[in-house]
């Protein structure tokens, strides 16, 4: 499938599938599909998770496949419909679905971000709504679900405590991260290896803010030395933040960290191109705090 997607850089754009389930519009960033295909016959795993149909093995790969209605509640009536065959977190999962209708590009400024109306912003598997038309597209936040199904895909902090103790460290970080659950464990790792002084913003158009605030201030040096951002966020990415920081004479040596499930090698590609730092796959902490340490 080829979506030509961000075909420039830095563009604040992304572009997004939408699917169906139960009669109801969801959506996927398309940088995290590797294809779309008809269902397969799955074979079973015993005592899997109830929301794990099974694995199958197309072009020798073995592939999870993940039944989406009962990931979110619904009742589960679905035969045939469609697998999006997924690449994040360095993990292949192929999602059930009723069907898939097309893809819409758009900025991340018109998404709406949940409220506590959705419940606790930590909990809840949705980081978005946008309009479309004369519809709403709910986009789904695709690795809780997965993390939900198997904690062990979560963020490895044990890499970390194996370190061991480590020396405070008072080194300014700015941590651009939309999810609740992820910007606190990636506090609570920074914190384990010694990182103290951190500023935690819900994403990059508040980093960017922050970063111009302290330039106003001349404070740059003491509040903002190492940047850690996602891809994905709402109002303002990933890498439209490091286009910025990195195109300014007077923060263009701030080093730029990318935290992100997205990173693949096309991923990579575009980052490098910006000017990044380092990038990181989610969920190797370790490594992040390895190349903080190396950057500073």
């Amino acid at each position: 499938m080829d979506t030509n997607i961000l075909l420039e850089n830095g563009t604040n754009e992304l572009e997004i599938l939408e699917f169906i389930l139960d009669g109801y519009s969801y959506g996927i960033n398309v940088a995290k599909i590797r294809e779309i295909i008809p269902y397969q016959r799955v074979t079973p795993i015993p005592n899997a998770h109830p929301s794990i149909e099974g694995i199958f093995m197309p072009r020798e790969t073995m592939i999870t496949a993940i039944n989406l209605s009962n990931c979110l509640g619904h009742e589960d009536t679905l035969v045939g419909g469609m697998f999006i065959i997924t690449n994040f977190n360095q993990l292949n999962i192929a999602f059930h679905v009723e069907d898939v209708l097309g893809i819409h590009r758009l900025s991340w400024t018109e998404l709406v971000k949940p409220d506590h109306s959705f419940g606790s912003l930590e909990d809840t598997v949705i980081t978005g709504v946008v309009k479309r038309d004369d519809h709403l597209i709910v986009l789904l936040d695709f690795e809780k679900i997965i993390c939900d199904i198997n904690p062990e895909t979560g963020l490895r902090t044990s890499a970390v405590e194996a370190m061991g103790k480590r020396s405070k460290n008072n080194v300014p970080i700015l941590i651009a991260e939309d999810s609740p659950l992820l910007n606190k464990l990636i506090v609570e790792a920074l914190n384990k290896a010694g990182y103290e002084n951190l500023t935690h913003t819900e994403n990059g158009q508040e980093a960017y803010d922050f970063v111009q605030k302290c330039k106003k201030e001349g404070t740059l040096k003491e509040k903002v030395r190492c940047i850690i951002t996602d891809i994905e966020m709402p109002m303002m990415d990933g890498h439209r933040l490091t286009k910025l920081i990195k195109s300014d004479e007077a923060t263009k040596h701030i080093p730029v960290v990318i935290f992100s499930s997205l990173v693949n090698e096309d991923m990579k590609r575009k980052g490098k191109a910006l000017g990044v730092d380092a990038q990181i796959s989610k969920p190797e902490v370790g490594d992040l705090v390895k190349v903080i340490e190396e950057l500073l």
